[in-house]
């Protein structure tokens, strides 16, 4: 062997090590554009040289009794006047339909019972991921199927954070460790997530010591704890989002309509769908009965979760059910229980099922169980799943801190929809994605799936639709000034096909990590509010500020808070109302401000003052705020409201005549004083 060959042979294998080494390094540390953290494609306003200052001016949607008015239109007779599409259902795949037709240049119509988001949609975890568990079960089972739907998962993450990055954030979930051997074996497992998220990923995960770990989660238990692995995941405002989706739909020329009941499928004398029936539900809650008419459409599809098989069974009375509805319950805790910027998960709990304990509008969510359930409406959280989660979360919490029954400031019970297909031989397996199916008579239902999904499950739907109904997309040549500005300043070039991947949602367009500061400066709003409304409104928190009373005070100039202990705000109502569609206090509390599920007894306490400025801005009679009333405290009852508040009044809330003492909270706290060891008062 020659002196070269041997030299080579010792300096070649150094440097083998040496430049994987690196290679890995810097495919962990180079430097990213993150999703979601761009600068804004609008800048925001500013002052002339005179000193004036114009706010943003943003486009009008429609009207709801102009929507409807467009409905009606659509029963003619002329093909003109009738609708490619009817969606029935505006949760988040719904109202994604309706965005992804209506941006592909189709005429598309959604229809809601309720309000945007008022089921599942609004019941999620928050969390926008591919789902690390998933992944799991896809390698230990050789699952194909687990690991493409995380793969896809992993790429919608990314369009939440670049089509809405106000709603939409990046977030570090601890994984705590109490063996070493499971370092190797989840510090393998995160970086393949790593790996599958590629470039659409954020930072990398990594592993923290036993100290870091403490640090970074004070909360933490040390007893058996080892260190800690660090992996990123995304989180969302769920029912704003699914809010913003359906009225970008809205001004892109969607027929959008809440709290429109369809009562039934109209086939034509072939048998095959022409459209459907609907009553209007608002009317009713005016002593009124609700008008019925007629909606005509080319195709009709089912988005209605977990009352899917409600839908199929109006086209079919004799068809086989295919939802197997599981519930999923979720605690509010203070935000004390977790710090504000990391998660933790437990992925093995006493049972086998996986818990996420996460920061979350300024409180701490913690949850979910999953358990067989009935349909219902708004499902009531079960004592036996609030004290399943609660015993869970105790087990990695410190011995010190007393996870307590009456800590528990909100509760609800979602319904995720999980579907048999069908057409499959074994009609006991559940499908783990979704399911697109389309009957004899030609009703395209679209069901299953998870939030995260919810725009390629729209996008797939729709090329179904056109693909079986033969509808013809086009181009849009003058979009809408969604962005406020003379085009939208979009990657999007809407010509015909899907593009929802690009089309920001309201709001994001202007919208920048330090808009809070032109806000605060502009409107002389608190700092705390400034942040909410920048990151529940994106670049529209101009138009809230603006609907806010002047306060009378030096500070704050603007800002009149619903609840002391929550940054919402008397302009978001008059927003909510309208901007977005809301109908009823539940519409707003729940859905728009996210109040009632942040703290039900603060909504409760926040409700004479939300129904004061509904009525103002809806002319409500004195009737109508005594049914908002009876019907928002009974929906309160399912987000965990303690059954001796289910009974108070108007009059007793506004007095503060409702007696606490025979709550659970009333006695976790100090009320009174009380000798000290050394006859001090304590």
């Amino acid at each position: 062997m020659s002196r070269f060959a041997r030299g080579a042979k010792r300096v070649l294998p150094p440097l083998a090590l040496l430049a994987t080494t690196s290679g890995a390094l810097y495919y962990m540390y180079r430097p990213r554009n993150i999703p979601g953290y761009e600068g804004p494609v609008v800048p925001p306003p500013i002052f002339g040289a005179d000193g004036t200052f114009k706010l943003p001016r943003f486009p009008r949607i429609k009207s709801r009794l102009e929507q409807i008015a467009d409905l009606k239109k659509s029963n003619t007779g002329r093909e003109e006047d009738e609708y490619d599409i009817l969606v029935i259902g505006a949760g988040a795949t719904g109202s994604g339909v309706a965005l992804d037709a209506a941006t592909r240049g189709l005429k598309v119509a959604v229809v809601e019972r309720d309000d945007f988001s008022s089921g599942t949609s609004s019941k999620s975890t928050k969390l926008v991921h591919g789902g690390v568990r998933y992944l799991e079960k896809a390698v230990w089972n050789l699952d194909w199927a687990q690991y493409e739907l995380v793969r896809e998962a992993l790429k919608e993450r990314t369009y939440f954070l670049q089509t809405a990055p106000h709603l939409s954030m990046w977030l570090p979930i601890m994984l705590p460790l109490d063996k070493w051997w499971k370092v190797p074996y989840y510090w393998a497992g995160t970086k393949f997530y790593d790996f599958l998220a590629g470039s659409e990923g954020i930072e990398s995960s990594y592993f923290l010591t036993r100290s870091k770990a403490i640090d970074a989660f004070p909360m933490l238990k040390q007893e058996g704890l080892i260190g800690a692995l660090v992996y990123y995941d995304g989180a969302h405002n769920d029912s704003r989002m699914n809010v913003s989706i359906g009225v970008t739909a809205a001004l892109y020329g969607a027929t959008v309509v809440n709290h429109l009941e369809v009562t039934g499928l109209v086939k034509g004398p072939d048998g095959k769908l022409t459209g459907a029936e609907v009553k209007d539900t608002i009317g009713e809650r005016d002593g009124k009965e609700g008008e019925r008419f007629g909606i005509r459409a080319k195709c009709v599809i089912n988005c209605t979760g977990p009352f899917t098989d409600g839908i199929r069974k109006m086209d079919d009375p004799g068809c086989k059910e295919i939802v197997a509805p599981a519930s999923g319950v979720h605690i509010i805790l203070p935000g004390y229980y977790s710090p504000g910027k990391m998660g933790l998960i437990d992925p093995s709990t006493s049972d086998g099922r996986v818990i996420f304990f996460l920061p979350w509008q300024g409180n701490t969510i913690a949850g979910t169980t999953d358990e067989p359930a009935q349909i219902t409406k708004d499902p009531l959280p079960d004592e036996k799943s609030i004290q399943w989660i609660l015993n869970e979360v105790s087990h990695y919490l410190s011995p010190d801190i007393n996870v307590r029954r009456g800590d528990v400031l909100a509760a609800w019970s979602g319904l995720r929809p999980l579907v048999k297909d069908p057409k499959a031989k074994n009609t006991e397996s559940l499908v783990r994605n979704h399911l697109i199916d389309v009957s004899e008579s030609g009703l395209l239902t679209c069901a299953g799936g998870k939030w995260t999904t919810y725009r390629q499950m729209a996008e797939e739907c729709v090329d179904a639709a056109i693909k079986e109904f033969n509808l013809k997309p086009k181009p849009i040549l003058n979009p809408p000034m969604v962005s406020g500005t003379e085009n939208v300043i979009d990657d999007a070039t809407l010509d015909g096909t899907c593009q929802t991947h690009r089309v920001r949602l309201i709001g994001a367009h202007g919208w920048s990590r330090t808009l809070f500061i032109h806000l605060i400066q502009h409107f002389g709003v608190e700092t705390e509010v400034a942040k909410h409304l920048t990151e529940s409104y994106g670049d529209r928190a101009w138009t809230v500020a603006a609907l806010c009373r002047p306060t009378d005070k030096r500070f704050p100039a603007r800002g009149e808070r619903i609840s002391q202990l929550y940054p919402f705000v008397d302009g978001e109502v008059r927003y909510a109302v309208r901007h977005e569609y809301a109908q009823t206090a539940v519409d707003v509390l729940a859905r728009r401000m996210r109040l009632a599920f942040l703290n039900a007894q603060a909504s409760l306490e926040a409700l004479p003052k939300v129904i004061d400025i509904m009525a103002d801005e809806l002319g409500w009679s004195k009737k109508r705020m005594d049914v908002e009333w009876r019907e928002t405290v009974k929906f309160l009852e399912s987000m965990g409201l303690p059954q001796p508040l289910l009974s108070a009044t108007r009059k007793q809330v506004e007095q503060g005549k409702i007696d606490f003492k025979s709550l659970l909270e009333w006695r976790m706290y100090s009320r009174h004083d009380k000798p000290g060891p050394e006859g001090d008062n304590q």
